[in-house]
Formats: structure tokens, C-alpha cells, sequence
């Protein structure tokens, strides 16, 4: 039996599945300040994460090229 979206009659209110129906409908404000809260909480984007972490890294002085760990051999350091 396949599972179903939304609230069930018989295990919840009416104020609850009116509740629910408000915040999964696009043309609700409840739906909106929804949408906007996940958007606030959600993880920022990688690129700005990394413009972030480089500022710090700049500031802290810990800006090093480590070109050479890519194109040497790791076994050389051994």
C-alpha cells in the first residue's frame, strides 16, 4: 500500500489539516514564511563557503600553494 501525502480525518483535527493544507499551498503566506525559513536554515552554496574559508585563510596568514602535493609523488616525503 503505497503511502499518501497530507493528514488523515481520522487522526487529526480540523485545525490541523487546515494547518497543514496552509503551509503545503503555494498562494499561502504560511507557505511562503515556510519556504523562506528552510532557504535561511539550508547550508549556504559551496562557492560562497570557499570565498569565506579563503578570506579566513588569508587573514590567518595560512594561504600556502600547495601545488606541489597534487603533481608530486607522496611516497617521495617518506
Amino acid at each position: 500500500m503505497a503511502k499518501s501525502k497530507g493528514v488523515s480525518s481520522k487522526t487529526h483535527t480540523q485545525k490541523q489539516r487546515d494547518d497543514y493544507a496552509n503551509q503545503h499551498n503555494p498562494n499561502n503566506k504560511a507557505y511562503q514564511a515556510r519556504v523562506a525559513n528552510e532557504k535561511k536554515q539550508s547550508k549556504p552554496l559551496r562557492k560562497q563557503e570557499a570565498k569565506r574559508e579563503a578570506k579566513l585563510f588569508d587573514e590567518l596568514g595560512l594561504n600556502a600553494n600547495l601545488d606541489w602535493m597534487c603533481y608530486s609523488n607522496p611516497f617521495d616525503l617518506y
